[in-house]
């Protein structure tokens, strides 16, 4: 749709504001100029068999630097600097049109003049800005006065200046309602002492007790605190304020990052946004390149990771999307959440292990990008229910690959799991044996292109676990700790990576952006930088301080034994994996064995045999032979 099909009456009215001021300008100029003698009068003929053409070229001018099409209510320093802009174009054409059109072709000597040039430029300038600068002080003081009318509360905004002005700016756009700022604690040095947007920098990060303080014995209590992405650095010590505000009674939000794509609203503060390690810079224009305008399908899109995948291509403009899920709660539930996105969303009941529903499914929608984030997970359950693991981690998602390439994707992607690496579990025994498949189908079709074209990639990702996903270990301990503990750990030194949903997902739609890369790379199976482990139980206890109580003393830690198919200390790479850089922030490439695709079939048909007589002896044997690092602890 071109810019023309959205000019209506509200456009034109301001074209036609811009011609008269830009029409005032030009008399006022020449008034200026020549009201001293006859100079003016004997002008205005000519001035106005000039006028027609000089304002049509303008509504040109205009037109081209978007000038007519600009909100006021929003105009700002980049709308001041068009301005300038367009008056400058307009000086140029009033300057060529005097000096090589009118003097040598109508009257012989110069007709405007420099100085009625000169005035034209700073009148054009202030005429075409006064009507917009009045309108914007009118609606921002309108918008102030109803945020301090509107019951809204005192509130301390805590960041860096930067991000504390992003944050005023929604409250006065009135996205941000029912809150007043009364000061801002920054940790940069440079901010004390300073306004921002006339809001008071009142002090560093420490003070928070003592502007609190000040500010209740004034009878103007703060009630809330709101915290920006800024003041979740680790050099913020973010859990020291949070601590300190729930101490004091005070309410704490947060402001998400705008750079993540989010709105501009307040959140609860989580704990996984007190993550001991920053979050990778995610370059969000990739993401969106890959995916805008791209038919998408997740499967287990209902599930922690599906779901945010699913949110995150909707958000980076995919055309179409299909979810895939056998639960229909979870199904329902995601697809009401992407009801009002702009993409076309359509939810799907299905199980990956049904080989000719998936492949269906797959052949109508015609995808371009499949990210397979369906499986089983979860380490005890599968110990116990070694079959079930190896239906639908193994066969699901050779069933899920072998549509996809039917089908014509671009590429699929396939969740995977650290615990692939030199695996102990059933889980990690199974998601590694999908990686060989992924890893041999994607070596074969990318042998038969022979370079005649760009083969379809089929690549996997590892990552640890993440933050308030189902069945991890934070909603467990919040459930735990609100009633009354205790909060139960496997393990003393029981260490693990961990990262949030977030960042996991968009680091996943990263690795697809670099597997799609030209020339093609040489890699299939990569692995996110999870950044340092974090122990279990101290995890447990920043929780329990959290919420306002004391470990050991409010809440009892008990160490239950470590259980079947766990570990101590997760890993990234296996001992003989090379690992490499691949120029991308936070993504690795791993290198692991690749059996030839005759081989893995064998094992497949071999898989078949022993999982239909639920032979678990010849399941293991198969899946070590698969597998030779697989050391499970499971009986």
């Amino acid at each position: 749709m071109t810019r023309l099909s959205h000019l209506n009456l509200r456009n034109f009215l301001i074209a036609l504001h811009d011609l008269l001021a830009t029409t005032a300008a030009l008399f006022a100029a020449f008034y200026l100029r020549f009201e001293g003698g006859d100079g003016f009068f004997d002008r205005l003929p000519l001035l106005f068999q000039i006028l027609p053409y000089f304002l049509a070229f303008s509504v040109v001018v205009f037109f081209i630097f978007n000038l007519t099409t600009t909100k006021w209510r929003f105009i700002s320093l980049p709308d001041a600097l068009n301005i300038t802009r367009v008056a400058t174009v307009l000086t140029v054409a009033l300057l060529v049109l005097d000096y090589i059109f009118v003097a040598p072709n109508v009257r012989g000597a110069f007709f405007l003049g420099k100085m009625t040039i000169v005035l034209y430029w700073f009148l054009e300038v202030s005429f075409l800005s006064a009507l917009r600068m009045t309108y914007r002080y009118f609606r921002y003081t309108r918008v102030r006065r109803h945020a301090r009318t509107d019951e809204a509360a005192p509130t301390l905004l805590i960041g860096r200046a930067a991000d504390a002005e992003v944050l005023l700016r929604g409250i006065e756009s009135g996205a941000i309602k029912r809150i007043w700022p009364v000061g801002v604690l920054s940790p940069s040095l440079a901010d004390r002492g300073q306004f921002i947007r006339n809001v008071p920098v009142l002090g560093g990060l420490d003070d928070v007790e003592d502007v609190i303080a000040d500010f209740a014995k004034r009878n103007k209590p703060i009630i809330r605190i709101i915290m920006t992405p800024s003041a979740f650095e680790p050099e913020a010590h973010p859990e020291s304020i949070l601590l300190r505000a729930r101490k004091l009674g005070v309410i704490v939000n947060r402001m998400p990052s705008l750079e993540s794509g989010d709105t501009p609203r307040l959140t609860a503060v989580a704990v996984e946004d007190l993550l001991l390690r920053p979050s990778e810079n995610i370059d969000y224009a990739r993401l969106e390149a890959l995916i805008r305008g791209k038919a998408v399908i997740v499967t287990g899109g209902g599930g922690s990771i599906g779901s945010e995948i699913c949110e995150r291509v909707v958000a980076f403009g995919a055309a179409r999307l299909l979810i895939v899920e056998n639960s229909e709660p979870a199904l329902y539930a995601i697809t009401e959440a992407l009801t009002c996105k702009a993409a076309e969303v359509e939810g799907r009941i299905a199980d990956i292990r049904d080989c000719e529903r998936i492949m269906r499914l797959m052949t109508e929608f015609r995808p371009d990008i499949v990210f397979h984030a369906a499986a089983l997970k979860h380490v005890p359950i599968l110990e116990r229910d070694w079959s079930e693991g190896v239906k639908t981690n193994i066969f699901g998602s050779i069933n899920v690959a072998d549509a996809a390439v039917a089908a014509g994707a671009e590429t699929m992607v396939m969740i995977s799991t650290d615990k692939a690496i030199e695996p102990v579990s059933m889980l990690g025994l199974t998601k590694r044996f999908a990686e060989m498949y992924c890893q041999a189908l994607d070596h074969d079709l990318a042998a038969a292109a022979r370079g005649a074209k760009s083969p379809m990639r089929l690549i996997s990702v590892r990552f640890g676990n993440v933050l308030a996903s189902n069945g991890s270990v934070v909603p467990k301990f919040k459930a735990q700790i609100e009633a009354g503990g205790p909060v139960t750990v496997t393990h003393p030194d029981m260490v693990r990576y961990f990262m949030t949903i977030r960042e996991a997902c968009d680091l996943v739609i990263t690795a697809a952006t670099h597997a799609l890369g030209t020339p093609r790379p040489d890699v299939s199976v990569y692995v996110l930088n999870m950044g340092q482990p974090v122990k279990i139980v101290d995890l447990a206890e920043r929780m329990i301080r959290l919420s306002g109580l004391q470990p050991g003393y409010d809440i009892e830690i008990v160490f239950t034994g470590m259980r079947p198919g766990e570990r101590l200390h997760e890993i990234l790479f296996a001992s003989e994996e090379p690992t490499r850089e691949i120029g991308v922030a936070g993504i690795m490439a791993a290198q692991p064995k690749e059996p030839p695709m005759l081989t893995v079939r064998k094992w497949i048909a071999a898989l078949e045999q022993a999982v239909a007589r639920e032979d678990r002896a010849t399941i293991r044997a198969i899946l070590k032979d698969a597998v030779p690092e697989f050391g499970s602890t499971a009986a």
